[in-house]
């Protein structure tokens, strides 16, 4: 996979962000896209949405070598290990991140092409993006 786009936020490092997207609402955030697929057109009808899911890389936990089938997940106080599945842990066998954030506003035309509002987001500053989905409550 590659990236195509990178989110920008108010924290330039993993430390301070909130555990899960929408746990502070008042964190905001701009998607912004890689050239190749920043045409207006891929972003019609996207503004009918108040949220929608940003699928991005645990760029900051990249693990070398093996992964560990379990964790030691911080809400558990660090002391309990739980198998890699049954946490949001960062160190996964894919580091893949799922986040659903509210749509501010999408900003079809910038000088950086279009821009995508959101609030909520509990990624730091330059996290690749690979693809962003509509949120729909009925289904998710």
């Amino acid at each position: 996979m590659e990236p195509i786009a990178y989110i920008h936020t108010d924290f330039p490092t993993k430390f301070g962000l909130p555990r899960q997207s929408g746990l502070v609402e008042a964190l905001e955030g701009q998607v912004v896209f890689l050239p190749a697929y920043s045409k207006p057109e891929a972003f019609r009808g996207l503004e009918q949405f108040s949220h929608i899911w940003l699928i991005w890389e645990f760029s900051a936990a990249r693990k070398q070598g093996d992964w560990s089938p379990t964790v030691r997940p911080p809400r558990l106080g660090g002391n309990t290990r739980m198998g890699v599945f049954a946490t949001r842990s960062p160190f996964r066998p894919n580091a893949v991140g799922l986040s659903s954030v509210r749509l501010e506003r999408v900003e079809p035309h910038t000088p950086q092409g279009p821009v995508l509002h959101v609030a909520g987001a509990d990624l730091m500053d330059g996290t690749p993006i690979f693809d962003i989905k509509p949120y729909l409550p009925y289904g998710d």
